[in-house]
C-alpha cells in the first residue's frame, strides 16, 4: 500500500511539473499580471455585460467561455443571458425554436447560417442555454447587409424596406473613423491594395458592431448578467461594440476579456497591455479548431 501511495504521489508530481512547464493558457489582468480564474469570475459577477473576446479557431477560448458561463450561472442562480456574434439577427426565431426543443440541430443547420466550427465551439454554449432554459440572443447583422455596406457605404441601408431594417441597428449608423480598430482596418486594406473599397471596409465592421450593441441593449434585464461571445477585435480597447453600447447606455457596467496567441504566454506583449480587463494568452502553437 505504501509503495502504491508513493507511486501515485510521484505521478502527481510529474503531472504537476508537466502542467507548469507547458500551460495551455495563462490568464492575465490588463497590466499583464497573472491572475486566477476565480478573480475573473468574481469581477464578472459585478458587470451588467461581459464581452468574451475570442480567437475564433482557438479551443481554449471556447472552453473558457463554457466554464465562465457555467460559473456565472451557478453563482447567480441562473440569472444569465447569453448572446453571440455567431448568430445573425434574422435567425433568432430558429435559435429560439432550437432552445425550446421544437427543432433539432439538423433543422437548425438548414435554416441558420452556422459557422464552420459550430459543432466543436458554438454548439456547447447553445446547448448549455437550452439545457438550463436560458435565452440566447442572436446579435450580429445578417451578412448580406454588411456586404452591401462594404460595397456601397451606409447610405445603401436607407433603401431597405422597414421589415429588413428591423434586423439592423436603428439608422442612421453613428460612426467614428478615428477609433483605433477602424483605423487599423483601413491601413490593412491599403496594404492589401483594395483601392476604392478601403473606406467602406471599417464601415462594414461598424454596422456589425452597432447592430450587436443594439440587440444586446434591447435584451438586457435588470439583475441578470449578459455574456456576449465575439471576436476579440469587436471589443478590444473598449471600442467596437462597446463604443456603440455606451452611446445607448452610458452607465452600463462592462467587463472585457480578450484572447491572444503569443510565443510567451506568461509575458504579455506591450502592445496588448490594457486591451481588455482580462487577457487569455495562449501558446501560438495551440491546435486550431478549423
Amino acid at each position: 500500500m505504501k509503495r502504491i501511495s508513493m507511486i501515485l504521489v510521484a505521478g502527481l508530481l510529474v503531472l504537476s511539473s508537466f502542467r507548469s512547464d507547458k500551460p495551455a493558457y495563462q490568464l492575465l489582468n490588463s497590466k499583464g499580471k497573472k491572475v486566477k480564474f476565480k478573480e475573473l469570475v468574481s469581477k464578472s459577477l459585478q458587470a451588467d455585460v461581459v464581452f468574451f473576446g475570442e480567437l475564433h479557431n482557438n479551443p481554449i477560448s471556447h472552453w473558457l467561455q463554457y466554464e465562465l458561463s457555467k460559473q456565472l450561472f451557478n453563482q447567480t442562480g441562473g440569472k444569465l443571458i447569453l448572446g453571440a456574434e455567431m448568430f445573425e439577427t434574422d435567425n433568432q426565431i430558429a435559435v429560439n425554436q432550437y432552445l425550446a426543443n421544437e427543432i433539432d440541430v439538423d433543422s437548425l443547420k438548414k435554416v441558420a447560417r452556422l459557422w464552420p466550427n459550430f459543432k466543436t465551439d458554438i454548439a456547447p454554449l447553445l446547448d448549455f442555454a437550452r439545457e438550463n432554459k436560458l435565452p440566447f440572443v442572436a446579435t450580429n447583422i445578417p451578412r448580406r447587409y454588411a456586404s452591401m455596406v462594404f460595397k456601397k457605404g451606409f447610405e445603401v441601408l436607407d433603401t431597405l424596406p422597414d421589415n429588413e431594417k428591423a434586423f439592423i441597428a436603428p439608422l442612421p449608423i453613428a460612426y467614428d473613423a478615428s477609433l483605433q480598430g477602424y483605423v487599423e482596418m483601413v491601413k490593412m486594406m491599403g496594404d492589401m491594395g483594395h483601392g476604392r473599397s478601403t473606406e467602406n471596409f471599417p464601415k462594414a465592421q461598424a454596422v456589425k458592431d452597432a447592430t450587436m450593441a443594439s440587440f444586446i441593449s434591447r435584451s438586457l434585464e435588470k439583475g441578470k448578467i449578459f455574456i456576449h461571445f465575439n471576436g476579440s477585435f469587436h471589443s478590444d480597447n473598449y471600442e467596437g461594440i462597446i463604443w456603440y453600447l455606451k452611446r445607448l447606455n452610458p452607465d452600463i457596467k462592462i467587463l472585457t476579456i480578450s484572447s491572444i496567441e503569443t510565443e510567451q504566454p506568461i509575458k504579455l506583449p506591450e502592445e496588448k497591455k490594457n486591451v481588455a480587463d482580462f487577457i487569455i494568452a495562449v501558446p501560438s502553437t495551440m491546435t486550431k479548431t478549423h
